[in-house]
């Protein structure tokens, strides 16, 4: 006879491919449509599944962690971010918690780039007034934007996206500044010929354009406030990848409508998908639907990580992208 296989909860419409593995692998519970779980049936489903699957849209406290069933025992997130997840009440609970990192690393940083460019060079506001018919021809001085190359590039959290972010701006030829917890090995930082700043206040205040790359944890909860806005040169931009809560959106908002920063490219916000209507009728604003990661072989490779995660789980052994909460 063969073993009891795995019983697995989807949360979401994941790409054809991964849910037919799973499929194969495992007692696999998929989705017949893409709308997120409520609260209450993220509940329902941690009390009869041994694996639950999230994405980053599911929200799992400690009060929801507290009403699952003993036979869970695994959560493999599908996706980098963990701040979703009561990681410290799973890990008190036993429930082992997993995501997928290192997938999204260049698809994220081409967004980034894409960003800057699509900024500095007012893409979406020539698009606009093709568009709306309101292109008169081609001009001397018409739709004037900025070079990237030469201009002063912060980023702010240089992981592997920011890392990633600086390769790719390095071509472009632009100079490149970073503010991170900890410094970059030397080597790291002369082959990227970055400049390290301890001092986010004094690196934000020299940029022509910062790039926000870091996770949202409590210290970088508004990293980017009020004051530190105020920092900057008029003529800068902002480009944020990362995570929304990063910034505080209401200041970015007043600064942007006062005109003390030159713009903003945003493909993630602090309310999630609710975004602030006072930035959307802006010109100098590029808003994005959260699509930094969004290609298909991302989206695959970061499945194929969940199926690994799983089974090895399913073997005996350690999940090989297990997050404990000395990592967060």
């Amino acid at each position: 006879m063969p073993s009891k296989r795995l019983s697995v909860v989807v949360t979401r419409r994941l790409p054809e491919s991964v849910e037919t593995r799973m499929k194969e692998l495992f007692d696999v519970e998929l989705r017949e449509d893409d709308k997120p779980m409520t609260k209450q049936e993220l509940v329902e489903a941690m009390k009869r599944a041994d694996v639950l699957v999230p994405t980053i849209t599911d929200v799992i406290d400690g009060g929801m962690l507290g009403q699952a069933g003993e036979r869970l025992k695994l959560i493999a997130s599908y996706g980098a971010g963990v701040d979703h997840i009561d990681v410290q009440t799973a890990r008190q609970r036993g429930i082992l918690v997993s995501n997928t990192p290192d997938v999204l690393t260049d698809d994220t940083a081409d967004m980034a780039i894409a960003l800057i460019i699509g900024l500095k060079r007012r893409l979406v506001e020539g698009v606009r007034m093709v568009q709306d018919g309101q292109w008169a021809g081609w001009a001397p001085t018409g739709m004037l934007g900025h070079r990237v190359a030469g201009k002063r590039l912060g980023i702010l959290g240089m992981g592997r996206i920011g890392q990633a972010v600086a390769k790719r701006a390095k071509a472009f030829g632009m100079q490149i500044h970073y503010h991170n917890r900890r410094r970059l090995h030397r080597d790291t930082e002369a082959a990227l010929e970055a400049t390290y700043w301890e001092s986010l206040d004094q690196m934000i205040s020299r940029v022509d354009i910062l790039s926000i790359n870091c996770p949202h944890t409590p210290a970088t909860f508004h990293l980017l406030n009020a004051r530190r806005l105020k920092l900057m040169k008029p003529t800068a931009v902002i480009v944020n990848t990362s995570r929304g809560e990063v910034v505080d959106e209401a200041a970015l908002t007043r600064a942007l409508r006062a005109g003390d920063i030159a713009g903003a490219a945003l493909d993630v916000y602090e309310q999630g998908q609710m975004v602030n209507p006072r930035l959307a009728d802006l010109p100098n604003v590029i808003l994005l639907p959260h699509m930094g990661s969004a290609t298909e072989e991302g989206r695959i490779e970061m499945g194929e990580k969940v199926i690994i995660n799983i089974k090895t789980f399913e073997d005996g052994h350690r999940p090989p992208d297990q997050v404990v909460p000395s990592m967060l």
